[in-house]
């Protein structure tokens, strides 16, 4: 069986183009916990006090603790950086991704 051309959409849709808030949302998730990292890092550097336990493994783990405590302080959304990148971007995208499934360029 044959689909007729007049039935078969040359452009794709923007979900398909890379467009829609799924990709971005998780990329501004991602840069947000990115920032919270930093941040958690730059708080662990300001200890007033040795560390009667330190380690690299102790170290290792802190570490690890604090980018997965990062990742779900980003997903909750509280800090409002990935909200703000969403916005930012989210009209460039769009824009972008409608001329591009408009033909246009």
């Amino acid at each position: 069986m044959t689909t007729p051309i007049s039935s078969v959409s040359a452009a794709p849709t923007p979900a398909a183009a890379g467009g829609g808030d799924g990709g971005l949302r998780k990329a501004a998730e991602a840069f947000e916990a990115v920032i919270l990292r930093q941040l958690m890092a730059s708080m662990r550097q300001a200890k007033l006090g040795d560390d009667i336990f330190g380690s690299s493994a102790t170290d290792n783990f802190r570490e690890m603790a604090d980018a997965r405590t990062a990742d779900s302080l980003a997903a909750m959304r509280q800090f409002g950086i990935a909200d703000m990148v969403e916005r930012q971007l989210g009209g460039r995208t769009s824009s972008l991704v409608g001329r591009l499934v408009g033909g246009v360029q």
